[in-house]
């Protein structure tokens, strides 16, 4: 299986273009994140790989299978979970499934064994007789990535899988999903919940105005660091800011602020490793020291011309405070 690969692929609407020449990349064995703002194109491309749009240009590769040329064989390979579900209202959700089952040739017996299993799997045996137009947004969610599995497809395209789930729902659909790539499935995921997605990716792909985009300059970008000391609350905010900037060499007003902890930019791993050094050093007693944006969140606002500018580096020591009015120095 070759997984996923999109070559210079283009659609547009009318004089709007979804999607300008991208070209990606998601391999067996892997969960590849398609991450970007509102309007990006992720659905719109999606449904190309999903051979439910043709390309305007350029080619798809689903398992070493042409959508375009042939859909049929392409769809046998691969689950689609579209962000809204397209149930029958009126079926439960275990006719659905088995329903679903059956139009991709299973035989009717082994269609209803079918809907059994994978209704335990996500979580709905509860409510397997339940009309599909009652269950809720996150229960249609789990119905949806049922009846992308009934087949046992290689290559899976979830369009905001986690969008309705509760926090258990969440939890339970990454342990799916790193289950699905050890099983040597292609797993394409498109979310707006970029928390989620750091925890179950392996890759990502960023889309921006309809373009893939080259993430190394976002990603090489200063990144805030959350620093929290012992006892830290927001009535001493200031206090903390100071003696964090006098153990790193930087002024108290290059700081950011958070919740009762200091915000710093450093420009690496190492430089973040070497300001921990420092704190210690300076007998600061630190309960927290974290990236204050995961990875994901981090390349992506660098990536959107809205971003909010991270506090500067350390760089070199301020000069000592002035001693207070009416004292000598050292006295």
């Amino acid at each position: 299986m070759t997984g996923i690969v999109v070559e210079n692929v283009s659609r547009s609407f009318g004089a709007v273009q979804a999607v300008r020449s991208a070209t990606l990349r998601a391999a067996p064995g892997r969960v590849t994140g398609l991450v970007g703002p509102n309007g990006a194109g992720k659905t719109t491309l999606l449904l190309m790989l999903a051979s439910l749009l043709a390309p305007d240009e350029g080619s798809i590769s689903i398992g070493g299978v042409d959508p375009v040329n042939d859909p049929l064989s392409a769809r046998r390979l691969l689950g689609w979970m579209p962000d809204a579900l397209g149930a029958w209202p009126s079926l439960t959700a275990r006719e659905t499934m088995a329903t679903t089952a059956r139009l991709y040739g299973i035989p009717r017996a082994d269609a209803a064994a079918r809907a059994e299993e994978l209704l335990r799997v996500v979580g709905l045996a509860e409510l397997a007789d339940a009309p599909a137009k009652v269950l809720s947004r996150g229960q249609k969610q789990k119905l949806g990535l049922a009846r992308a599995l009934v087949h046992d497809p290689q290559v899976l395209l979830l369009d905001e899988p986690a969008s309705g789930l509760d926090p258990e729902a969440r939890i339970q659909l990454r342990v799916l999903l790193r289950r699905f790539a050890a099983e040597g499935r292609t797993v394409l995921i498109s979310s707006h919940i970029l928390s989620e997605l750091e925890e179950v990716v392996d890759d990502a792909v960023f889309l921006v105005a309809g373009a893939v985009v080259d993430t190394a300059p976002a990603q090489a970008m200063m990144r805030a660091w959350r620093i929290r000391l012992v006892g830290a609350d927001a009535a001493r905010q200031s206090a903390d800011a100071w003696q964090v900037a006098s153990a790193l060499g930087v002024p108290p007003e290059a700081l950011g602020a958070d919740r009762g902890a200091v915000l710093v930019g450093f420009e690496s791993e190492a430089a973040a490793s070497g300001g921990l050094q420092a704190l210690v050093a300076a007998g600061l007693a630190v309960s927290e020291f974290a990236p204050a944006q995961s990875a994901l969140e981090h390349t992506f606002l660098n990536l959107h011309p809205s971003a909010v500018a991270p506090p500067q580096a350390a760089a070199s020591p301020p000069p000592p405070p002035e001693a207070p009015s009416g004292t000598e120095a050292g006295a």
